[in-house]
């Protein structure tokens, strides 16, 4: 069995598919996966069950056996509770097989096996008849198909293929409804995560501005959403458009069409300002009255922001409109939500689309290069103009009238830097086609094309004669990192100070043998420990760092500010350390780091040593 795994490229953030093979271990798949944190979803799972007891009982009541269908039953937890509230049978389709099997063993281990069929197929590949996967259609349709936005996992055409091939008509569904709302904002922080900002640089001959190309500010951008944990942004970095408007409904107990579609709603702007970006998330309704709903509404905008749950396989979306625009205070306007199978957009239109009769307008596509090849947090760092002036302050230090600069980082903007602060020559390094022809636009319009080499080769294939032959004097490369999380929003609480692990002198040699660290941390707070977070902190000169984690040390309590431009590399516990509160005596975290320079690879072991003395070994996951 081979199949693909994404993995992210921690610099330029775009994602990379590896293909694995049988021998993979895909524990590690799932354990990466959000089926840990959808199961710990109480207010999920209180409410599943309670719309799927209503439909079970809605179903007897007709004087009919209730037959459920479970898409994508990922360990069957939806499908137990299905038979635990009175359903005669369930067919539970799960098309992972590492799942399926796993689905298997907690089914049969619960007492579930003759009232619960696992089924390892596609939904669309499922049979119905004497002798296929059922015997006959279901009359209760159950599943959780839904990613932050929606629809993004196909749920659309997986319920029309199930209303038109597996369920019976006038059937009941669980979720019943799906509601979708959006508002209007303007967001200076926001939008820097989807156009590219003028960089502003010192120089000896005055301030030069690296400026955008025309392309980069025309382009609509990428269609894919940006889904985040919106309670963690602070209300001050965005300014309100608009009420929160519910954009579509899906009614999951009907035949369902993935066709493409649009619909607009009329508003009029609470603020005059610039459009800019659409907030957006969902509601399911469990039941056809509404009585059990679950919402991913944020705090501003949920009925009760006390019973807000934590949850972090479904969060919020960010979606960019294709241009920022200026509204005016109650001049009325039509903001339009856009979709076909997978995905959902938006723009901003002066009447409605059904009066002026446009078509509905394609997925908008990224055709300057940009957006494929940074993602959200990457478009942050690079407009971020205090990193660029650290930067331009340390390369200020180092350079002389006759360097040679090499810069090893797709997409970087830090060849530019060399070259205004005076560097002799400068050459870069875009190892992707994608980044060599999009720094080759931004060079041009800089009026740079000619002044900054460009070599499109992986660094390790570098040769002499591809660096003309020339030693050089600066070596700069971004930041990467391992399982990456951006913990600016989670919030979280550290329980010991920081302390440095392994330190790299880029001025040297790669070392060919792993190179090894062992020490010990103290835990100076209480509380229970789910892992360790590593990141790295560049030392550009001795009196100027810039740090890929926390920016300052934590407060009293613990509790951290991140750095939000970019991610930590979180290893988390398989076992919670657990310094009892309060504490007693010194305890300390043993720690062995092993890094290997030719893969990147980094393997980890920690041990708890508490006041009693005895020690507990923790594998990292």
């Amino acid at each position: 069995m081979k199949i693909f795994c994404g993995r992210a490229n921690p610099t330029t953030g775009s994602v990379e598919w590896l293909e694995e093979d049988e021998h993979y271990d895909y524990h590690q798949e799932i354990a990466r996966s959000s089926y840990a944190d959808m199961l710990h979803d109480k207010d999920r799972n209180i409410k599943y069950y309670q719309g799927i007891r209503a439909a079970v009982s809605r179903v007897k009541d007709r004087g009919q056996k209730a037959l459920v269908l479970d898409i994508g039953t990922g360990t069957g937890l939806l499908s137990m509770m299905a038979v635990t509230a009175g359903a005669d049978f369930c067919y539970a389709i799960e098309v992972f097989k590492p799942m399926a099997e796993a689905a298997v063993k907690i089914v049969e281990k619960n007492g579930f096996s003759d009232k619960i069929k696992v089924i390892n197929k596609h939904s669309t590949e499922v049979t119905v008849g004497p002798d296929g996967d059922m015997p006959c259609r279901a009359n209760i349709l159950i599943t959780e198909l839904f990613d932050t936005e929606l629809i993004g996992e196909g749920a659309l055409p997986s319920y029309e293929h199930a209303h038109r091939h597996l369920m019976q008509e006038d059937c009941e569904a669980v979720p019943h409804r799906a509601t979708i709302y959006a508002q209007l904002v303007e967001s200076r922080r926001m939008w820097s995560w989807n156009k590219l900002f003028p960089v502003r640089v010192q120089t000896s001959l005055g301030e030069q501005v690296i400026v955008p190309p025309l392309e980069l500010e025309r382009c609509p951008g990428a269609p894919s959403v940006y889904d985040i944990q919106l309670n963690q942004v602070s209300p001050t970095d965005f300014t309100v458009l608009s009420d929160v408007l519910p954009m579509f409904s899906v009614d999951f107990s009907k035949q369902v069409s993935s066709s493409a579609a649009c619909y607009s709603r009329q508003f009029e702007p609470l603020a005059s300002g610039q459009a800019q970006v659409v907030l957006s998330w969902w509601d399911i309704e469990m039941d056809p009255e509404g009585k059990t709903r679950c919402t991913m509404a944020p705090f501003w905008a949920h009925e009760d922001p006390q019973e807000l749950q934590w949850r972090d396989h479904w969060m919020q979306c960010v979606y960019f409109l294709p241009q920022e625009e200026p509204v005016v205070q109650g001049s009325a306007l039509c903001l339009v939500a856009h979709h076909d199978d997978y995905c959902v957009w938006y723009s901003l239109q002066r009447t409605s689309p059904q009066k002026n009769g446009r078509t509905h307008p394609a997925r908008p596509v990224c055709d300057c290069q940009a957006h494929l090849l940074w993602n959200r947090p990457r478009f942050g760092e690079i407009n971020d103009q205090h990193r660029t002036d650290q930067y331009a302050q340390a390369l200020r230090t180092v350079l002389k009238p006759d360097s040679i600069c090499l810069c090893v980082s797709d997409g970087s903007l830090l060849s530019m830097l060399a070259h205004y602060l005076g560097a002799e020559q400068v050459l870069t390094i875009e190892s992707s086609a994608a980044s060599h022809r999009l720094m080759k636009k931004i060079f041009k319009a800089n009026h740079l094309e000619d002044k900054i080499n460009v070599i499109e080769k992986r660094p390790e294939l570098l040769t002499s004669e591809d660096l003309e032959g020339k030693k050089h004097a600066l070596d700069f490369r971004e930041s990467k990192e391992a399982e990456p999380h951006p913990l600016w929003e989670y919030p979280c609480r550290s329980l010991s100070d920081p302390q440095q692990i392994l330190a790299f002198d880029f001025r040297q040699p790669v070392p060919p043998q792993p190179v090894r660290a062992e020490g010990s941390i103290e835990l100076t707070r209480p509380g229970r420990s789910h892992g360790a977070v590593l990141w790295m902190e560049y030392h550009l000169t001795p009196d100027s760092t810039i740090s890929t984690g926390l920016l300052k040390p934590a407060e009293d309590k613990g509790y951290c500010c991140w750095n939000p431009h970019c991610k930590q590399a979180v290893y988390f516990f398989s076992t919670m350390l657990d310094p009892r509160a309060p504490l007693g005596g010194p305890q300390t975290v043993s720690y062995t780091v092993e890094f290997q320079p030719l893969t990147g690879d980094v393997s980890m072991d920690f041990t708890l040593t508490d006041t009693l003395g005895d020690g507990h070994g923790l594998t990292l996951l």
